[in-house]
Protein backbone atom coordinates (compact mmCIF):
# COMPACT_ATOMS: atom_id res chain seq x y z
CA UNK A 1 0.00 0.00 0.00
CA UNK A 2 1.53 3.28 -1.01
CA UNK A 3 2.13 6.13 1.38
CA UNK A 4 -0.42 8.61 0.01
CA UNK A 5 0.11 12.05 1.57
CA UNK A 6 -3.54 12.97 1.01
CA UNK A 7 -4.70 9.89 2.86
CA UNK A 8 -2.22 10.50 5.66
CA UNK A 9 -3.32 14.11 6.07
CA UNK A 10 -6.89 12.91 6.55
CA UNK A 11 -6.46 9.60 8.39
CA UNK A 12 -2.86 9.52 9.59
CA UNK A 13 -1.68 9.08 13.17
CA UNK A 14 1.79 8.72 14.68
CA UNK A 15 2.54 6.71 17.81
CA UNK A 16 5.76 6.43 19.76
CA UNK A 17 7.70 3.35 20.92
CA UNK A 18 5.89 1.49 23.71
CA UNK A 19 2.60 3.30 23.09
CA UNK A 20 -0.58 1.21 22.91
CA UNK A 21 -3.01 1.52 20.03
CA UNK A 22 -5.45 -0.63 21.97
CA UNK A 23 -5.45 -3.30 24.65
CA UNK A 24 -7.15 -6.67 24.78
CA UNK A 25 -10.72 -6.15 25.98
CA UNK A 26 -10.98 -2.54 24.76
CA UNK A 27 -13.95 -1.42 22.71
CA UNK A 28 -12.99 -1.27 19.04
CA UNK A 29 -13.99 1.40 16.54
CA UNK A 30 -11.10 1.59 14.06
CA UNK A 31 -8.86 -0.51 11.85
CA UNK A 32 -5.27 0.42 11.00
CA UNK A 33 -2.89 0.22 8.03
CA UNK A 34 0.82 0.55 8.81
CA UNK A 35 2.71 3.11 6.74
CA UNK A 36 6.02 3.03 8.63
CA UNK A 37 7.28 1.27 11.74
CA UNK A 38 6.33 -1.97 13.45
CA UNK A 39 3.38 -2.98 15.62
CA UNK A 40 3.50 -5.87 18.08
CA UNK A 41 0.31 -7.90 18.48
CA UNK A 42 0.09 -9.79 21.78
CA UNK A 43 -2.47 -11.71 23.81
CA UNK A 44 -2.83 -12.87 27.40
CA UNK A 45 -2.93 -16.69 27.46
CA UNK A 46 -3.24 -18.48 30.80
CA UNK A 47 -2.15 -15.34 32.65
CA UNK A 48 0.96 -14.66 30.56
CA UNK A 49 1.38 -12.20 27.69
CA UNK A 50 2.46 -13.87 24.45
CA UNK A 51 3.54 -12.28 21.19
CA UNK A 52 1.34 -13.30 18.26
CA UNK A 53 3.05 -11.31 15.53
CA UNK A 54 5.10 -8.26 14.59
CA UNK A 55 3.51 -6.36 11.71
CA UNK A 56 5.17 -3.92 9.33
CA UNK A 57 4.56 -1.58 6.41
CA UNK A 58 1.48 -2.49 4.38
CA UNK A 59 0.00 -4.78 7.02
CA UNK A 60 -3.43 -4.00 8.43
CA UNK A 61 -5.14 -5.09 11.62
CA UNK A 62 -8.15 -4.41 13.82
CA UNK A 63 -10.56 -4.74 10.91
CA UNK A 64 -13.15 -6.68 12.93
CA UNK A 65 -13.82 -3.52 14.94
CA UNK A 66 -15.51 -1.87 11.96
CA UNK A 67 -17.43 -5.00 11.01
CA UNK A 68 -18.74 -6.44 14.27
CA UNK A 69 -17.92 -3.78 16.90
CA UNK A 70 -16.59 -6.56 19.11
CA UNK A 71 -14.06 -5.91 21.85
CA UNK A 72 -10.39 -6.26 20.97
CA UNK A 73 -9.11 -9.82 21.26
CA UNK A 74 -5.44 -8.78 21.43
CA UNK A 75 -3.17 -5.85 22.31
CA UNK A 76 -1.38 -3.66 19.73
CA UNK A 77 1.82 -1.87 20.80
CA UNK A 78 4.26 0.26 18.80
CA UNK A 79 7.79 -1.18 18.79
CA UNK A 80 9.18 2.00 17.29
CA UNK A 81 7.88 5.32 16.03
CA UNK A 82 5.12 4.31 13.64
CA UNK A 83 2.87 6.09 11.17
CA UNK A 84 -0.51 4.53 10.53
CA UNK A 85 -3.76 5.19 8.73
CA UNK A 86 -6.68 4.83 11.14
CA UNK A 87 -10.18 4.29 9.74
CA UNK A 88 -13.57 4.06 11.34
CA UNK A 89 -16.30 2.34 9.33
CA UNK A 90 -17.27 5.48 7.39
CA UNK A 91 -13.66 6.36 6.67
CA UNK A 92 -12.94 2.86 5.44
CA UNK A 93 -15.93 2.93 3.09
CA UNK A 94 -14.71 6.28 1.75
CA UNK A 95 -11.23 4.82 1.24
CA UNK A 96 -12.32 1.81 -0.79
CA UNK A 97 -14.68 3.94 -2.87
CA UNK A 98 -11.83 6.26 -3.89
CA UNK A 99 -8.82 3.96 -4.07
CA UNK A 100 -9.37 0.70 -5.94
CA UNK A 101 -5.78 -0.51 -5.49
CA UNK A 102 -5.95 -0.35 -1.71
CA UNK A 103 -9.44 -1.84 -1.72
CA UNK A 104 -8.32 -4.82 -3.81
CA UNK A 105 -5.25 -5.37 -1.60
CA UNK A 106 -7.39 -5.43 1.55
CA UNK A 107 -10.06 -7.63 -0.03
CA UNK A 108 -7.41 -10.13 -1.17
CA UNK A 109 -5.91 -10.36 2.31
CA UNK A 110 -9.32 -10.63 3.94
CA UNK A 111 -10.33 -13.41 1.55
CA UNK A 112 -7.21 -15.35 2.50
CA UNK A 113 -7.99 -14.86 6.17
CA UNK A 114 -11.56 -16.06 5.64
CA UNK A 115 -10.28 -19.09 3.75
CA UNK A 116 -7.94 -19.95 6.58
CA UNK A 117 -10.66 -19.30 9.17
CA UNK A 118 -12.87 -21.76 7.28
CA UNK A 119 -10.15 -24.39 7.62
CA UNK A 120 -9.86 -23.60 11.31
CA UNK A 121 -13.60 -23.93 11.89
CA UNK A 122 -13.70 -27.26 10.05
CA UNK A 123 -11.12 -28.70 12.39
CA UNK A 124 -11.88 -26.77 15.57
CA UNK A 125 -13.51 -29.73 17.23
CA UNK A 126 -10.35 -31.77 16.86
CA UNK A 127 -8.29 -29.19 18.77
CA UNK A 128 -5.17 -30.47 17.07
CA UNK A 129 -2.76 -27.57 16.66
CA UNK A 130 -0.23 -29.69 14.79
CA UNK A 131 -2.88 -30.53 12.22
CA UNK A 132 -4.00 -26.90 11.89
CA UNK A 133 -0.45 -25.73 11.27
CA UNK A 134 -0.01 -28.46 8.65
CA UNK A 135 -3.23 -27.30 6.97
CA UNK A 136 -2.15 -23.68 6.93
CA UNK A 137 1.26 -24.56 5.50
CA UNK A 138 -0.33 -26.81 2.88
CA UNK A 139 -2.60 -23.96 1.77
CA UNK A 140 0.29 -21.49 1.75
CA UNK A 141 2.47 -23.76 -0.41
CA UNK A 142 -0.48 -24.22 -2.76
CA UNK A 143 -1.60 -20.59 -3.03
CA UNK A 144 1.24 -18.30 -1.97
CA UNK A 145 4.50 -19.98 -3.03
CA UNK A 146 6.81 -18.21 -5.46
CA UNK A 147 8.05 -19.72 -8.72
CA UNK A 148 10.56 -21.85 -6.80
CA UNK A 149 7.90 -23.20 -4.43
CA UNK A 150 9.04 -21.12 -1.46
CA UNK A 151 7.03 -19.19 1.12
CA UNK A 152 8.41 -16.51 3.48
CA UNK A 153 9.14 -17.92 6.94
CA UNK A 154 8.40 -14.93 9.19
CA UNK A 155 5.28 -13.84 7.33
CA UNK A 156 3.90 -17.38 7.32
CA UNK A 157 4.48 -17.91 11.04
CA UNK A 158 3.00 -14.46 11.78
CA UNK A 159 -0.07 -15.27 9.70
CA UNK A 160 -0.67 -18.62 11.42
CA UNK A 161 -0.05 -17.12 14.85
CA UNK A 162 -2.48 -14.26 14.26
CA UNK A 163 -5.18 -16.43 12.69
CA UNK A 164 -5.14 -19.04 15.45
CA UNK A 165 -4.26 -16.58 18.24
CA UNK A 166 -1.47 -18.92 19.29
CA UNK A 167 1.93 -17.56 20.43
CA UNK A 168 4.54 -17.16 17.70
CA UNK A 169 7.00 -19.44 19.51
CA UNK A 170 4.43 -22.27 19.67
CA UNK A 171 4.00 -22.16 15.90
CA UNK A 172 7.77 -22.04 15.44
CA UNK A 173 8.13 -25.14 17.62
CA UNK A 174 5.70 -27.12 15.47
CA UNK A 175 7.41 -25.98 12.28
CA UNK A 176 10.73 -27.05 13.78
CA UNK A 177 9.21 -30.50 14.39
CA UNK A 178 8.11 -30.62 10.74
CA UNK A 179 11.66 -29.80 9.69
CA UNK A 180 13.10 -32.56 11.87
CA UNK A 181 10.56 -34.97 10.38
CA UNK A 182 11.74 -33.85 6.91
CA UNK A 183 8.39 -32.50 5.73
CA UNK A 184 9.72 -28.99 5.11
CA UNK A 185 13.08 -27.24 5.18
CA UNK A 186 14.06 -23.69 6.10
CA UNK A 187 16.49 -22.06 3.73
CA UNK A 188 17.57 -18.66 5.08
CA UNK A 189 14.31 -16.68 5.35
CA UNK A 190 12.05 -19.08 3.43
CA UNK A 191 10.31 -22.41 3.84
CA UNK A 192 10.44 -25.11 1.17
CA UNK A 193 8.09 -28.08 0.94
CA UNK A 194 10.27 -31.20 1.05
CA UNK A 195 7.78 -34.04 1.40
CA UNK A 196 4.14 -33.27 0.57
CA UNK A 197 3.01 -36.81 1.41
CA UNK A 198 4.30 -36.53 4.97
CA UNK A 199 2.65 -33.16 5.46
CA UNK A 200 -0.63 -34.49 4.02
CA UNK A 201 -0.39 -37.48 6.36
CA UNK A 202 -0.47 -35.15 9.38
CA UNK A 203 -3.70 -33.67 8.01
CA UNK A 204 -5.25 -37.00 7.10
CA UNK A 205 -4.82 -38.37 10.63
CA UNK A 206 -7.77 -36.20 11.68
CA UNK A 207 -10.10 -37.26 8.88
Amino acid sequence: MSDDSGLYNKFGITINPGEYLFKEGDEGEKMYIIQTGNIRISKIIEGTEHELAVLGKGDFFGEMAIVTNEKRTATATALNKSDLLAFDKQGFLSLINKNAKIALNIIEKLCRRVQKLHIQIQHMGRKNLRTLVALYLSQAFKNDADADGRIPYDASVNDISLSLEIPFENIESIIQDFQEEEMITKEETELVLKNKKKLDAVIEKCH
